[in-house]
Order: structure tokens, then C-alpha cells, then sequence
């Protein structure tokens, strides 16, 4: 048994009292603390008093959605997040990743497979902090400014809202701006479990220019390097 992250707390919000039982077993086999509920308001009330490491949230539930809890989980600093679904409609899993969900599981699964995404998802969250904490804070490109304690991105001093996903592309493509980075390269460098597809990955950029390109038809900052992939201009 891995002890890495023994103590780490689990919120499990499903309405089938079976499936939370399920994963909460094998949750405190592996050394996690488990939290199990069945609907919006339970969870919403948890988030409140305490604060998971990480969320496993069905999508549809009796009294809204696990997207609902995932936008509030979110709101004052990234839980990090596995999507359920029985559906088999990608419309659903492409919202959660781009509301900042992490992964996604579609029913029915393995119970261990899940562990095992729970565990892949935490050591990729921790590797992001320890990433964070060892490069600079504030990135300034001409009028783009990112500042990664701050969670926030400015075009010439105009505050520009992004969602997680978007923080974290934009992110990786100022930290290496100037340098071309592939689909492939950059989809491990944001979400390493390649659980975002490349279209999706186009969307996200698509979003990112509308917000901070004075003329998205004519990137002066994220542009397409055709064949190959994306970079960030830094002249």
C-alpha cells in the first residue's frame, strides 16, 4: 500500500448510495479519508466546513449538477477533480474539463481504476505546486500579464477572466514563450493524463484569444505555427 497520500480527504458525491459506498471503501483501504454525498446541498454544506483534496463528482444529480459543486469548489482556489458520468455524450465531459475538472471516469468503472486516477491526478496537482513555487510569479509579456499567486491574467492592466484550463494553457505557453510547442507537447505539459483531446485543446485557444487578443483574427500573442503546434510571442 502507497502511504503518499494517507490523510489526503475525498469528497464522493454520487446519488446511488452504492457507488459512494463503493469508492469510500476503497478509498480508506488505500489510507484516504472519504466523505460520501448524495446530492448538491450535502455537498455544497461539506465544501463549507471542510476543504477536500480532491473531488469525485457525478455530473447528474437529484438537485442540480456536479458542475455546480466543481464551480463553487473552485471559486476561491482549484480543488483538484474527477468528473462521473453514465453518459456517453462528450458535450458533458468537455464543460467539467473546461470549468477545470481534472479527469473524468464514465460508468460503469473498476474501483480501482479510480484510485488509481485519484492518485494520478494528486501527483500531478503537486507536481503543478512545487512547479509554481520554483518559477516566477508574475509573468510579463508586452501588455499580457500572468500572475500565478494571484490566479489572474491582465491585457494592459484590464483584468481578463479565464477558467482554470485556460490559466494553466496560457500559463505553459508564457513560460516558454518564443519556443513552438506542439498538441502533443503541450497537452502533457497541462493535463499530463491526456484526458483533454486536442479539439478541445483548439477551443481553449479559440477562448483564450477572444479574451486577450486585440484582434483574435490576427493573434499578436498566441499564434499557430501550422504543422506544428502554438507559441506565445514574446517580442
Amino acid at each position: 500500500m502507497d502511504s503518499t497520500f494517507a490523510g489526503k480527504r475525498v469528497l464522493i458525491v454520487d446519488d446511488e448510495p452504492q457507488i459512494g459506498e463503493v469508492l469510500s471503501a476503497y478509498m480508506q483501504r488505500e489510507s484516504f479519508e472519504s466523505v460520501v454525498c448524495l446530492d448538491v446541498a450535502s455537498a455544497l454544506a461539506e465544501l463549507d466546513k471542510h476543504r477536500p483534496d480532491i473531488m469525485i463528482l457525478d455530473i447528474t444529480l437529484p438537485d442540480g449538477s456536479g458542475l455546480d459543486i466543481l464551480r463553487r469548489g473552485n471559486k476561491d482556489r482549484r480543488i483538484p477533480t474527477i468528473m462521473l458520468t453514465a453518459r456517453s455524450d462528450e458535450v458533458d465531459r468537455v464543460v467539467g474539463l473546461e470549468l477545470g475538472a481534472d479527469d473524468y471516469v464514465v460508468k460503469p468503472f473498476s474501483p480501482r481504476e479510480v484510485v488509481a486516477r485519484v492518485r494520478a491526478v494528486l501527483r500531478r496537482a503537486d507536481k503543478q505546486q512545487a512547479g509554481a513555487q520554483d518559477t516566477e510569479q508574475i509573468i510579463q509579456i508586452k501588455d499580457l500579464q500572468i500572475d500565478a499567486r494571484a490566479h489572474e491574467v491582465r491585457v494592459a492592466g484590464r483584468p481578463v477572466p479565464v477558467t482554470p484550463a485556460e490559466f494553466r494553457i496560457l500559463s505553459v505557453l508564457a513560460s516558454n514563450a518564443g519556443q513552438v510547442l506542439t498538441r502533443a507537447q503541450l497537452l502533457d505539459l497541462v493535463h499530463d493524463d491526456g484526458s483533454i483531446f486536442e479539439r478541445t485543446l483548439d477551443r481553449h485557444i479559440n477562448n483564450l484569444r477572444r479574451k486577450i487578443e486585440p484582434n483574435p483574427e490576427d493573434p499578436a500573442y498566441i499564434v499557430t505555427v501550422y504543422g506544428v503546434g502554438y507559441k506565445l510571442r514574446k517580442d
